[in-house]
């Protein structure tokens, strides 16, 4: 590695004043000096909510529309977007298609690291050649510093086709804000590590991930009131979970909250809908497809609500 970068910019790689005993401290002050700089962490999310509420926007249209969520990273940025990715099937009962995550390095950097993997600016638009990016998807680059090469070339690519570009940073002002429609940038300041963007960044960007996936699927029908209306019995505690949303939406008891699940193949959102409409489970299924999904949609069309 001979060319150098200047970081001296970055607010991630400074280092923070409140932490520089944190080598010689006790075990209890030690954990105490991270907590504290973790507590900052949701106040430095909050200050973006404007932005993510127009990035939610953004993905819940093209989403309805037929195209893809993918995020893009690397490193810890891109292993927590692949975590995000791979909770939505089971959560939302969406198909493994619609959420992605792709990483610099490919499957390898999942679990360890891949040497100058991030580098590669050019790595990124091949992967999302590989997954047939177009002007329907939507790509989040999530990146830390907001400079990271594979990040950058993979939003310039997107561009290129059309698609919506979104980015996560963690530093104000930078290259990838240049590049994408909406920018989230949740500054964090320097780390209780300096440098160490696995901690407060990474946690900044997990909740703005979350709250990007999550917002996206109650936009697009798939809670009803603060229920996960479409999450798939997919073992027994979820499907134990599945009965207690029926209970818990339709104020029926257990007994009867099974028999509908168990007719409807354990369809949350049916088993629902057939309850509280009184409609057959065809006719259900019907009036629920023609409302998008929504619960609330198709019974004010009914007359319940």
């Amino acid at each position: 590695m001979s060319m150098n970068i200047d970081l001296s910019n970055l607010t991630t790689e400074k280092r923070n004043p409140n932490t520089l005993q944190i080598d010689i401290v006790s075990t209890e002050e030690m954990i105490k000096m991270i907590n504290e700089e973790d507590k900052k962490v949701a106040y430095a999310v909050e200050k973006q909510i404007h932005n993510i509420a127009k990035a939610v926007d953004l993905i819940a249209n093209k989403l309805e529309k037929g195209g893809r969520l993918i995020y893009s990273g690397a490193g810890t940025s891109g292993r927590l977007g692949i975590l995000d990715a791979s909770e939505c099937p089971p959560t939302f009962g969406t198909p493994k298609e619609l959420v992605q995550g792709i990483i610099a390095g490919g499957y390898e950097a999942v679990f360890s690291a891949v040497e100058g993997a991030e580098d590669n600016i050019s790595e990124s638009a091949e992967d999302l050649k590989k997954i047939n990016l177009t002007d329907k998807d939507v790509l989040v680059g999530i990146t830390a510093s907001g400079r990271t090469p594979y990040v950058l070339g993979g939003a310039k690519y997107a561009n290129e086709i059309g698609a919506v570009t979104i980015s996560v940073t963690n530093n104000p002002d930078s290259e990838i804000e240049k590049l994408t429609d909406v920018c989230i940038a949740v500054i964090v300041e320097s780390e209780a590590l300096t440098g160490s963007t696995r901690m407060k960044a990474g946690t900044a960007q997990k909740m703005v991930l979350n709250m990007l996936s999550t917002g996206a699927m109650i936009k697009l029908g798939k809670v009803y009131e603060n229920l996960m209306v479409d999450v798939e019995a997919t073992n027994l505690k979820l499907a134990e979970r599945c009965k207690n949303i029926v209970v818990e939406a339709t104020v029926v008891d257990k007994t009867i909250a099974t028999r509908f699940l168990e007719e409807t193949n354990f369809d949350v959102k049916l088993a629902i809908f057939m309850i509280m409409s009184g409609l057959d489970k065809k006719t259900a299924e019907k009036t629920l497809n023609s409302n998008r999904g929504h619960i609330r949609k198709a019974l004010k069309l009914l007359g319940k609500v």
